[in-house]
Order: structure tokens, then sequence, then C-alpha cells
């Protein structure tokens, strides 16, 4: 039978890195809402470029900014796909440490923690940085001056 103690002690130690998922998780929400937008603003393009009485002048913008929405888009994924790789690194991360914890009575861990954390942080910060660049490119697409 396990010391209350020690379970104590090991839900502590598990659950710190559970910090890093709720910033995954907000992060994750924020990019949807993003991608959202995204996906909106696409529709509508292509709803205006159905109409005939574009000029030449307004479908190359269209298609200019069409550009920018589907790169804009791909970062975003991007950003998903390694933010969903972080929190599964870190859920593995903290079974690992749980369980090492409970086991035995005493921590034992592998190099597999090492190695789920470590990666777990690169694929946030990759998903940062993915993140950064899409953002980039939607506030350099935007026109900041008035049409004349």
């Amino acid at each position: 039978m396990m010391n209350p103690s020690t379970l104590g002690d090991s839900i502590q130690l598990a659950v710190a890195p559970v910090f890093l998922l709720t910033a995954v998780a907000g992060m994750i929400g924020a990019l949807t809402q993003r991608l959202a937008r995204v996906i909106d603003r696409a529709r509508v393009i292509h709803k205006e470029m159905s109409h005939d009485s574009l000029t030449d002048s307004a479908k190359q913008a269209y298609q200019e900014e069409l550009k920018n929405i589907m790169t804009r888009g791909r970062f975003i994924n991007v950003s998903m796909i390694f933010l969903v790789l972080c929190a599964i690194m870190i859920g593995l991360t903290i079974l690992e440490l749980f369980f090492a914890e409970t086991s035995s009575g005493k921590l034992l861990v592998s190099s597999f923690v090492l190695y789920t954390f470590v990666s777990g942080i690169a694929s946030f910060i990759f998903a940062l940085i993915a993140l950064l660049f899409e953002v980039l490119i939607a506030s350099y697409s935007i026109r900041w001056k008035p049409h004349t």
C-alpha cells in the first residue's frame, strides 16, 4: 500500500507540466478562431470573384489576397500540428512521472521523460514560430492606406 504523502508528492510532481497544457489549450483555441476567420474570408473572396462585373485589377487583387490567406492557413495548420504534438509529449511526460513515482515509491525516471519533455517544449516553440509568421503575413498583407 502506498503512503498518502508519497501519493501526494507523486501527484504534485506529475501535475506541474499541466500548466503548459493549459497554455497549449489556450493557443489551440486562439488558432482555431484565426483559422475560422481565414476560411470565412476565403469564402467571401471566392463569392466576390464569381461576379462577372469584376475588373481584371480587382480579380488580381483578390488572387493576391487568396495567396496570402492560403499561406496563413498553412502556417496556422503547422502551428496546430506542433501544439497537438506538444500536448501529446507533455501528456506522456506527466504519465511517466506519475507512474515512475507511484510504482516504486521513489522516482526512477528514465531518459524517456527527458525526451518527451524536451520534444514537447521544442514543439511549443515551433508552434509559436509558425504563429509569428502567420501574424506577420496577416499584418503585412493588409492595406494601411485608404483607397484613392
